[in-house]
């Protein structure tokens, strides 16, 4: 079962920066000292959690008119069961409810974009490089 939380604790944020170091820093090689970054204080972050374990993350903040998805990542052994689905549902829902935005924006990596297709959202920049992966921006108008 699928549960995403809002991180209200140190605890929970210390288990959000293991898993983004996890999937972000050790497999896809992004330095370290810009994972965590200066937006940290001002997002609200997410936590997944798949059958009682921590297993993704996601954060979100206001930029303009748009809630800006960031760091979302699922560790690898349990990316088939729709964590990152549930994550983007939650950032979203975080984005309409308390943060009252109307539109979503997120840079994805370029083999997230299918993935973030289905879920409504469009490219509508062209590839760019971040931390040497390849992105695009995308974005969807909240309900």
């Amino acid at each position: 079962m699928v549960e995403v939380i809002r991180v209200e604790t140190k605890e929970q944020l210390d288990e959000a920066y293991r898993i983004r170091m996890n999937v972000f820093v050790e497999e896809q090689g992004v330095s370290a000292d810009v994972e965590i970054d200066e937006h940290e204080d001002e997002c609200v972050h997410v936590l997944a959690y798949y059958n009682g374990q921590p297993a993704g993350v996601g954060r979100v903040r206001a930029l303009g008119e748009y809630a800006k998805l960031e760091r979302i990542c699922v560790l690898a052994e349990f990316r088939k069961y729709g964590i990152g689905k549930a994550i983007v549902a939650k950032l979203e829902q975080v984005g309409r409810e308390q943060l009252g935005l109307p539109k979503a924006k997120l840079n994805g990596q370029t083999h997230a974009e299918p993935f973030y297709a289905k879920l409504g959202y469009e490219t509508v920049s062209d590839v760019f490089m971040e931390e040497g992966i390849p992105h695009v921006t995308m974005v969807k108008k909240l309900a």
